[in-house]
């Protein structure tokens, strides 16, 4: 009997120590669509020294043009992608309460919109996969996998993402590999 496939939509994929001097070098993927066309996702650990009012032109609230800018994949630079989660989104299509859009309008409403409990991250860019593509990327262990949260996604700070869900993994050798330094001739 066939191995069942399993869809991975709603987990990150974490750079395995086999990434380096890659795109993927010590990243957190968000996977937000998996399945048998492929994989989309976000890298949630890349900020950029952009505010997203500097690089988008559209009249957008205050709210919007203050938020940090992320490097969301090397795939289509200038696509704009967004991850924004509240207290009950009925629809959200990535994970309970977190959803994806691409919309500039539908961002534009989000940021004149007032809610005390959403959150939101904007990334230019996005992370690709092409059919059976990522399913031969983890069967060489390039990845890690790991359930997402929308704690993990929103509230961990970028910059430790990576090595904070390598220690919840847990394991010797994912707490080792959270320690070691960029440049291992520093070690």
């Amino acid at each position: 009997m066939p191995e069942k496939l399993k869809y991975l939509k709603g987990h990150f994929l974490l750079d395995s120590g086999q990434l380096t001097g890659s795109f993927f070098a010590r990243t957190a993927v968000l996977l937000c669509q998996h399945d048998a066309e492929g994989a989309f996702g976000l890298v949630l650990n890349r900020a950029t020294d952009k505010k997203v009012g500097d690089v988008l032109v559209a009249d957008l609230p205050d709210v919007l043009k203050d938020a940090p800018l992320f490097v969301g994949g090397p795939v289509q630079p200038a696509a704009l992608s967004f991850l924004h989660s509240d207290a009950f989104i009925p629809d959200a299509n990535v994970l309970p309460n977190l959803s994806l859009g691409h919309s500039l309008d539908e961002l534009v409403d989000f940021g004149e919109s007032f809610s005390a409990t959403r959150k939101l991250r904007i990334f230019a860019g996005y992370s690709g996969w092409g059919p059976g593509q990522l399913e031969g990327e983890l069967k060489r262990k390039a990845w890690l996998v790991y359930p997402a949260s929308l704690e993990l996604v929103f509230d961990t700070p970028p910059e430790q993402l990576w090595q904070a869900i390598l220690r919840r993994k847990g394991g010797w050798r994912n707490k080792l590999l959270a320690q070691l330094p960029e440049d291992p001739s520093l070690n």
